[in-house]
């Protein structure tokens, strides 16, 4: 029997086996198989590994996607970290870059996915409170949301989560240095029974710039003297 000789439900089953790369391959090969890969239903799941992967066309986004993550860990991906303020002008183009390839993929998740159940976000230096308030807003079944090293979540996210986040049950910060122990003392108390992780954010050292900390110095030599 010929592959295209399936049934519809036996391809989708066949096509959920494959990466994204694989698919897209595979559904150049026949209208049929096309038409399978532009089915919604076999893109409820969708992981990326890299800035780049987000810009292919391998992959369908649409009201059926369930579960995303977004995770790299890459050397190159490290710049993107560093406080805006201590970035050179080389530095600054890459991190813009991924600043508009990052936020306009979320952009269109917010607009295209509005049943997404778990978002996980890991590494993804550019992603900011504005654009994880637009994503709770417009996807009002959202579960679960991890962040993870993303340097310009705050407390924003925090004060999102109580005012959009009705369906939440699992919220992580975990590193996200610009986290404090006051905004996570309010979201514990305004939504109790929400799984809260916040594995060493509230006590890492918040981005500030010189000038700031140079006045957070004296203030502390100060309080030493007296």
């Amino acid at each position: 029997m010929h592959i295209t000789q399936l049934n519809r439900e036996c391809l989708l089953y066949l096509f959920s086996f494959l990466d994204k790369n694989s698919r897209k391959s595979l559904a150049k090969t026949c209208h049929k198989l096309q038409e399978v890969f532009q089915d919604p239903l076999l893109w409820s799941l969708l992981n990326f590994h890299s800035p780049a992967e987000l810009k292919k066309d391998n992959f369908l986004l649409g009201p059926a996607l369930k579960y995303l993550s977004i995770c790299w860990y890459s050397e190159r991906v490290k710049v993107c970290n560093i406080e805006d303020w201590m970035k050179n002008n080389f530095q600054k183009d890459f991190c813009n870059r991924h600043e508009n390839t990052v936020n306009g993929f979320l952009l269109e998740v917010c607009n295209s996915c509005p049943n997404l159940l778990s978002l996980t976000l890991s590494g993804c230096g550019h992603v900011t409170d504005d654009c994880i308030s637009l994503l709770l807003k417009n996807c009002p079944n959202l579960k679960t949301l991890k962040l993870e090293n993303c340097v310009r979540i705050t407390d924003q996210t925090l004060e999102a989560a109580t005012l959009y986040g009705r369906s939440l049950q699992t919220l992580h910060v975990d590193f996200c240095r610009n986290i404090t122990q006051s905004g996570l003392e309010r979201i514990r108390e305004n939504r109790p029974l929400v799984m809260l992780s916040a594995e060493r954010s509230a006590n890492m050292i918040p981005d500030s710039k010189p000038e700031q900390k140079l006045m957070l110095e004296k203030a502390s030599r100060k309080s030493v003297r007296l």
